[in-house]
């Protein structure tokens, strides 16, 4: 004797269970909805209040400050803006700066997109290596080669038309090739994932067609990464700008160093103006802004085009 099992359906639950439902889910997803909102809101305002509050604190006259308190309203000024620019000598340490990051920048990009290029055109065994590699040149902390570059440095001479000191230390070529060496591993890492998403078949047809290797990267690879360079030049001017640590430590020259230096120059033994020193500090900020306020779109298109691929 055999029986037959039969699979029953679920009962269906009727419209008015299941509008409650949906009602629930709704009010679940809104209420965590607005929650991310506001948790989002405060850690913006957490994170701005400091620069909002040097950028307002920079128009105030310190002396109103110290009579009324910091909580106080009115003292307005543009006094420390124009003090700052010139004790601190800032246009000088901006041309400083100038020569630091331009040339290091334009060396990373033209280097690290040279061999970022040979590690995505060719499958080589290597190539897995190579980049860990140049990825591991960044996973090393800088500070812990300070002593022996100094010592280096100090030894490779140098034609004085190129360093007073004669030899690589206190020097700009100095401090461009550290940055280079430094940075060239993090442009080669990024390029290289982003050009392995170009199409080979544009690659073969350059080829065909009579291009040389170097044409392939020039004029075919090169202008449809401008994107991803855009953003990579946005990051290392703010790096390379904003360092301060490689310039204290391998130039001892004062008229030499980056505009980040000049704030010393409005730092007194006994007394400091924090507001005069604000000013500074919005006026050395400046540039790295209008750099990505200029390069914003390709900057934004070359970081979602890379979390695509």
């Amino acid at each position: 004797m055999t029986t037959s099992l039969t699979r029953t359906a679920p009962p269906e639950r009727d419209p008015l269970t299941r509008n409650r439902a949906a009602v629930a889910n709704r009010r679940r997803a809104g209420t965590a909805q607005i929650a991310m909102y506001v948790l989002l809101t405060v850690m913006a305002l957490v994170w701005m209040f400091p620069l909002v509050w040097a950028v307002y604190n920079s128009f105030r006259d310190y002396d109103y400050v110290l009579l009324n308190g910091y909580l106080s309203v009115g003292g307005y000024t543009f006094r420390n803006y124009i003090d700052s620019w010139q004790i601190g000598g800032i246009p000088h340490y901006f041309f400083n700066s100038l020569i630091i990051t331009v040339p290091s920048v334009l060396l990373i990009l033209f280097f690290g997109s040279m061999a970022a290029f040979i590690l995505a055109r060719f499958s080589w065994k290597f190539n897995i290596f190579m980049l860990a590699v140049f990825i591991a040149g960044n996973l090393l902390p800088q500070q812990t080669l300070l002593t022996p570059l100094f010592r280096l440095y100090n030894a490779i001479p140098v034609p004085y038309w190129m360093s007073s000191s004669g030899s690589l230390y206190d020097s700009y070529w100095g401090l461009i090739i550290v940055h280079v060496a430094f940075q060239t591993g993090f442009c080669v890492f990024v390029l290289s994932n982003y050009m392995k998403t170009v199409p080979h078949e544009l690659l073969e047809a350059a080829t065909v067609d009579g291009a040389s290797l170097f044409r392939q990267y020039w004029q075919v690879v090169m202008p449809l990464c401008r994107p991803a360079l855009a953003a990579l030049a946005t990051l290392m001017v703010t790096w390379i700008y904003n360092d301060f640590f490689w310039a204290l430590a391998l130039m001892v020259s004062g008229d030499k160093l980056p505009v980040t230096t000049a704030l010393q120059n409005l730092q007194g033994s006994f007394f400091t103006d924090t507001n005069l020193l604000a000013a500074g500090s919005v006026l050395v900020a400046l540039p790295t802004v209008l750099v990505f306020v200029a390069l914003q779109r390709h900057f934004v298109s070359g970081l979602t085009m890379g979390a695509n691929k």
